[in-house]
C-alpha cells in the first residue's frame, strides 16, 4: 500500500531583515540618535515608530527633522494626522504621520490633500503598526521601549521626551529616570547592506 502523500504548505519568501538595538539614556540621547537616523534616510522612505504615549517617538522624529534640515517645529502631528515639513536645502521633505486615526492606513492620506509627493519624501509613521506594513516591502521599523529601573542621565518624564500623543506629558513622577531601549530594523532589499550600526555612536 502506497504512503500517503502530505502536501507542505508554500509559504511566501519573507523579506530580508536587519537590525540593530540601542540604549538611549535621555531625551537629548533620543534627538541625536534621529539626527544620526536622518544620514540613513533618503527619498521614497518609510519610518514605522512603534511605543506607548510617551515613550519618545516624537523627540526621535524631532532629531530627524533636525538631521534632514526641514522647516518647522517637529511635534504630534495627533491633531491634524499628518504634519509637512518642507526641506531647507536639497532634502528630502519629512512627512510626519499618526496613523492612530487612519484605519485604512496610509492610502487615506490621499485624502488628506497634502502638497508634496510621498515617493519623494521621508514619512515617518507613529501608531502604524498593523496598519503600514503591506503599503511597501521595503521599511524601516523603530521600536521604542522603556527599561524600568534603570537611571537615566537628564531625563524628567514624557515632558522631556517631546509630548507623544494627547495625553503627553501625564504621568511623569511615575516614568522619572527611565532609560529608553529603541531596536531599529531595516526590512526589505532597501536596507540589505546597510550599516545600521552606525547609530549606536
Amino acid at each position: 500500500m502506497e504512503a500517503p502523500h502530505h502536501q507542505h504548505m508554500v509559504q511566501p519568501p519573507q523579506a530580508p531583515s536587519t537590525g540593530v538595538t540601542v540604549t538611549v539614556p535621555s531625551a537629548e540621547r533620543m534627538r541625536e540618535l534621529g539626527g544620526r537616523l536622518a544620514k540613513l534616510l533618503r527619498p521614497g522612505d518609510l519610518v514605522m515608530l512603534t511605543g506607548e504615549l510617551g515613550a519618545g517617538k516624537t523627540t526621535l522624529t524631532r532629531g530627524l527633522g533636525e538631521g534632514l534640515d526641514v522647516r518647522g517645529a517637529v511635534t504630534s502631528p495627533t491633531f491634524v494626522i499628518a504634519r509637512v515639513h518642507p526641506p531647507l536645502a536639497e532634502g528630502p521633505p519629512l512627512v510626519h504621520v499618526d496613523a492612530y486615526r487612519l484605519g485604512g492606513g496610509l492610502e487615506e492620506m490621499e485624502d488628506l490633500d497634502l502638497d508634496v509627493s510621498l515617493p519623494d519624501s521621508v514619512v515617518v509613521v507613529e501608531w502604524g503598526e498593523g496598519k503600514v506594513e503591506e503599503l511597501t516591502e521595503d521599511r524601516l521599523h523603530v521600536v521604542i521601549s522603556r527599561s524600568l529601573g534603570e537611571p537615566g542621565a537628564g531625563y524628567t518624564g514624557d515632558a522631556a521626551y517631546g509630548g507623544d500623543g494627547a495625553n503627553a506629558g501625564e504621568g511623569d513622577a511615575a516614568y522619572e529616570d527611565d532609560v529608553r531601549t529603541v531596536t531599529v530594523t531595516g526590512v526589505g532589499e532597501r536596507w540589505v547592506g546597510e550599516d545600521l550600526t552606525a547609530l549606536r555612536a
